[in-house]
């Protein structure tokens, strides 16, 4: 995404819409992403490859806000 990072997207949809819910998606995690974001794997992440069904329950958890 050229001129901004998806956690800086992330960011300032958040400032207008507190209660959005974000799910990162990436391939390269290593690089520091969740570091750099304070994002919680647990939570927040999903690295690619990923299957339909990791995929599933990680959008669910996002939208239910587990």
């Amino acid at each position: 995404m050229p001129g901004m990072s998806g956690v800086d997207l992330a960011a300032r949809l958040r400032a207008a819409a507190p209660d959005l819910r974000v799910l990162f998606m990436s391939g390269y995690y290593d690089t520091g992403l969740a570091h750099a974001a304070a994002i919680d794997p647990a939570r927040e992440l999903v690295e690619k490859p990923f299957s339909p069904d990791v995929l599933l329950r990680r959008v669910r958890a996002a939208l239910d806000g587990v």
